[in-house]
């Protein structure tokens, strides 16, 4: 056996459904810890081995998806996937304020436990184990890095990686500031903004169901390198507007839904492609992307608020700056033109020492 092989992750060595089961039963039981915590210092460690056993989720379902398709097949339910994970930030807030609307706080944690219970039902009736004993391969926490690093010295891979996450900084720019800008700057009630929200949630998602439909004829390069163009430009027309006219509500509007909808193109297609070139080590590849991804998200979202809240600027230009390096990374590191990661494509990550 190679040395690669002894390096596997551990989802590649013991298999995915166990600890997708485990990852759900652990989000469901600290979700009850967070509801019934009795001071700040549970709830703060409740809520991060929330999101620790959240997290398997994330990167187990792009793993398993990996397993079970190939090909030009792989994109189309990428595709599906990247439309759920686009929306749930997106319609996330907006099932929480109205959670909140009727009740504590609690009850949104008792909510969230309600949920993964329905998911580990789910999980233990209908998913499988997809990843058969004789493709299973010696390794563990150690070897869960070595591969993460052997995938990050691949440039084109590292590329895929910066404009998902680069892109999920854009999105979560937008989550934490858009409330700020309809409601506070343009008047909009709670109902109203959910209104635009779900708008714009439309927007992700039409884009998503078009890449789906296109995947198969369409190189996913040039859908990728599409769905930047179109969130670039949303974003910098949203910073002109404001630069240029002042604050308007159709403005705003029209070009974030523009931002979203370019969005919606580059998740699936960069997922699919990120993907692709990481199955030598699905585990570890969704792994990589899933946590720079959320680490970009999470770094993006304070600095809306940080840089001021008399204008919508600070918003437009955080997604701006967020889309330009996502346009960077893939134009200077993944360099589409080449279609590495395509179906006929067969490059591989370099083995793992």
């Amino acid at each position: 056996m190679s040395r690669t092989a002894d390096h596997r992750p551990i989802s590649d060595s013991i298999g995915r459904r166990k600890l997708l089961i485990g990852g759900v039963i652990g989000y469901t039981v600290m979700s009850l810890v967070c509801a019934l915590a009795p001071n700040t210092g549970v709830l703060t460690a409740g809520r991060f081995l929330q999101g620790v056993a959240g997290a398997a989720g994330m990167v187990l379902a792009r793993a398993i998806l990996t397993d079970c398709f190939q090909g030009r097949d792989l994109p189309r339910y990428f595709a599906l996937l990247a439309q759920i994970l686009g929306a749930a930030p997106v319609v996330a807030p907006i099932v929480g304020g109205a959670v909140l609307a009727v009740s504590a706080w609690r009850m949104v944690f008792v909510a969230l436990a309600a949920i993964g219970v329905v998911l580990t039902i789910v999980v233990v009736i209908r998913v499988p184990e997809t990843l058969p004993p004789e493709r299973r391969h010696k390794g563990g926490l150690s070897g869960t890095f070595r591969s993460m690093g052997g995938l990050t010295r691949h440039r084109t891979f590292i590329g895929y990686v910066l404009v998902l996450s680069f892109s999920s900084a854009a999105l979560f720019a937008y989550v934490s500031g858009s409330a700020f800008v309809f409601e506070s700057l343009h008047g909009f009630s709670p109902t109203s903004y959910a209104m635009v929200f779900a708008v714009n949630a439309i927007g992700m998602l039409a884009a998503g169901a078009v890449f789906g439909k296109l995947a198969h004829r369409v190189p996913l390069n040039t859908l990728l390198l599409t769905g930047v163009g179109v969130a670039v430009a949303g974003a910098l027309a949203q910073v002109l507007l404001v630069a240029a006219i002042g604050e308007t509500v159709a403005g705003s509007w029209i070009s974030l839904f523009v931002v979203t909808t370019g969005i919606g193109l580059i998740f699936p297609a960069s997922m699919s492609l990120g993907q692709a070139l990481g199955r030598a080590t699905p585990g570890a590849a969704s792994a990589l992307m899933g946590g720079v991804q959320f680490l970009l998200g999470a770094v993006a979202s304070p600095l809306v608020g940080l840089f001021g809240e008399s204008t919508s600027m600070p918003m437009a230009v955080i997604m701006l700056v967020s889309l330009a390096l996502s346009g960077f990374a893939l134009l200077a590191l993944s360099r589409p033109w080449p279609r590495q990661g395509e179906a006929h494509h067969h490059d591989v990550p370099p083995p793992v020492h």
